[in-house]
């Protein structure tokens, strides 16, 4: 295969956040303020619905005698402590907010940035999607995952501005890099539904992605304030699979 054919549902995941922002943007003014709420709160529904879904995976898996909740919650524990002893909350705020100075963007553009670059980039169908892309050149849950990210760019960036579409080269950050790195990993996940890591990642995942939901209820509901700090548990993702790889080491 060659490079595009390994990335394709990528390339199209990315030009889709980058279409529905502008969309977003161009009517977000023209709508009324309520209808710019009741639909971030829509979105915060589905979120929800999606990241329930997401973390049932850890009920799928158990490592040792561990179950996965167990391992989901120690990982998120130690990810928390991590996430917060080296800022990455505030350490992320502030890469969008230098986006934002660079791009003269305004209003929310740093929130949007931030919640887009989680929504977008965390999740089962990031992961196996551009496993899949990777491993056989099929875009298939890519292209399923692009036209949902779609539909939230636009509903995202109403509300937050253009911010939302740099989340795009984040995306394709992510994205490419698994796509590519899949090759050496087609040895190791024969098939990334079933593998233990990968139900892991996407029970963790799904964790943060109820967070975020909740973050965006908050802000459909005009309720700042005290939010869920998902970036501070990024480190949850790495931790999650470690579990996996010292239960195979000491098992």
């Amino acid at each position: 295969m060659d490079f595009f054919q390994q990335t394709s549902g990528t390339w199209v995941n990315f030009i889709a956040v980058i279409i529905g922002t502008a969309l977003g943007v161009h009517f977000g003014n023209r709508m009324p303020p309520k209808m710019g709420q009741t639909l971030m709160q829509v979105l915060a529904l589905i979120t929800f619905y999606i990241g329930l879904d997401m973390a049932n995976s850890l009920t799928k898996v158990s490592i040792g005698i561990l179950p996965g909740v167990i391992v989901g919650l120690i990982s998120l524990a130690l990810g928390a402590v991590m996430g917060e002893a080296l800022s990455l909350e505030e350490r992320l705020n502030a890469w969008g907010e230098s986006l934002k100075n660079r791009l003269k963007g305004q209003g929310r553009f740093t929130e949007g940035f931030v919640t887009a670059c989680l929504l977008f980039c965390v999740g089962p169908m990031t992961i196996i999607g551009s496993l899949q892309n990777g491993l056989s050149g099929d875009p298939k849950t890519t292209l399923i995952k692009a036209t949902l990210d779609f539909i939230s760019s636009v509903a995202l960036s109403s509300v937050y501005g253009i911010g939302v579409g740099l989340s795009a080269f984040f995306l394709l950050l992510v994205q490419g890099g698994i796509n590519l790195a899949a090759g050496s990993l087609s040895s190791v996940l024969p098939d990334p539904r079933s593998d233990p890591s990968v139900l892991l990642v996407t029970g963790v995942g799904g964790v943060m992605i109820l967070g975020i939901a909740v973050n965006l209820l908050l802000a459909g509901l005009n309720q700042g304030g005290n939010k869920v700090r998902t970036a501070s548990l990024l480190p949850a993702l790495f931790l999650a699979p470690l579990f996996v790889v010292l239960s195979k080491v000491f098992g």
